[in-house]
């Protein structure tokens, strides 16, 4: 992907320097405000405060910050930017304060800072270029989501609620900018084998773990008649084991997970109907929400990105791209590689790069309307 900022006038590129700064000392406040998810009261505030010192009107819905450009038009298509201001709990790896934001050798150190602060700030710096522009051909929304890190239902599934049609969104996951298209769901299954109890010395009971070995052998080479064409085969994983209360007695249940990541060649639904079909454990799903996506290559703000000659591709992992119900993509600055990891960091580079794109792309989206 290329976008110089050579390659714009004057104005604009004293502009984009203006909030790629603005962006920067952004995320420096947010990383040394703790966040963890469905604890981000205090990171919604400031949000909120920072939106409200630059005359932008927004809403808290729970600890989601929302907020619509001020000439919202129903009568035109809005784009959706979201991305999540929660954050996993820091691991106990870390060798330097996961709260203190500093800048080394052009890396701005910090939990949060991939993942997916460099993606967050350049969406609000960007909504918050465009929120007083009147005459856009389009609306432009915003959502500074909770909960994310945790799939929580008080995240972006509820602060959907505040916004009507939204006919696309970008997620601002990090992605290196590179465009996901489409995205794996998710479904995480409880299972109990069922046996009976016995005296381990004697020839009693039926033992549960026995049982449950036979259906984790199915899921280890059970394979599924359909590939998707972006997000490759689904994937079945037993993650966690539990049984027996002895040493000495056959135990009559065996607790297993399994992590389920479907695709749009078989969705939750599917996927839970052929694990019962084929399992003799008892099989409970935690939840179904979590879907598959896809976005078709026609959608006319498909083609305006794809023409940017960015790469496009299927993500293994899960986002709010799940729960936001319209066409979309994942894409931000940012190394999913270095999400969830000690001492994580981004590039100022890479967050320059996020304001930079997202800007120019939508002043040359004005000169190419779309209808709903």
């Amino acid at each position: 992907m290329t976008n110089s900022i050579s390659m714009h006038s004057d104005v604009l590129i004293e502009e984009i320097t203006h909030k790629q700064a603005e962006a920067l000392a952004l995320l420096k406040c947010l990383i040394e405000i703790p966040s963890i998810s469905k604890d981000e009261a205090q990171s919604a505030t400031f949000i909120q405060q920072w939106l409200f010192e630059r005359g932008i009107a927004s809403t808290l819905v729970g600890n989601n910050v929302c907020a619509k450009n001020k000439y919202y038009d129903d009568n035109k298509p809005s784009v959706l930017l979201i991305s999540h201001h929660d954050t996993v709990p820091p691991s106990k790896s870390y060798t330097r304060d996961p709260y203190c934001a500093e800048i080394i050798d052009g890396k701005l150190y910090g939990l949060g800072s991939n993942d997916a602060g460099g993606a967050l700030v350049s969406m609000i710096t960007t909504f918050s270029y465009f929120y007083d522009k009147a005459n856009l051909p389009f609306n432009l929304l915003l959502c500074a989501a909770a909960e994310e890190e945790v799939s929580g239902k008080n995240g972006a599934e509820l602060a959907l609620t505040f916004f009507d049609a939204i006919d696309f969104a970008i997620v601002g996951e990090p992605t290196n900018m590179e465009l996901a298209i489409s995205e794996k769901g998710l479904m995480v299954c409880d299972c109990v084998a069922h046996g009976k109890t016995g005296h381990a010395a004697r020839n009693e009971g039926d033992n549960a773990i026995l049982k449950a070995v036979d259906d984790i052998n199915w899921i280890n080479s059970y394979q599924f008649a359909q590939t998707s064409e972006t997000l490759g085969d689904v994937k079945m994983s037993v993650t966690m084991i539990n049984a027996g209360v002895k040493h000495n007695v056959v135990p009559e249940k065996c607790h297993f997970v399994v992590d389920v990541r479907s695709t749009d060649a078989y969705g939750n639904e599917d996927v839970l109907h052929i694990m019962r079909q084929y399992m003799a454990s008892e099989i409970t799903p935690r939840s179904l929400r979590i879907k598959a996506s896809k976005t078709p290559l026609e959608h006319p703000l498909m083609h305006a990105l794809l023409a940017k000659g960015i790469n496009s591709y299927g993500s293994p992992t899960t986002s709010d791209q799940a729960i936001v119900n319209c066409p979309s993509v994942k894409f931000s600055p940012g190394d999913s590689k270095r999400s969830h990891s000690a001492d994580e960091f981004i590039y100022v580079e890479q967050i320059n790069e996020g304001v930079l794109f997202f800007i120019t792309f939508f002043n040359e989206l004005k000169d190419k309307p779309w209808q709903k």
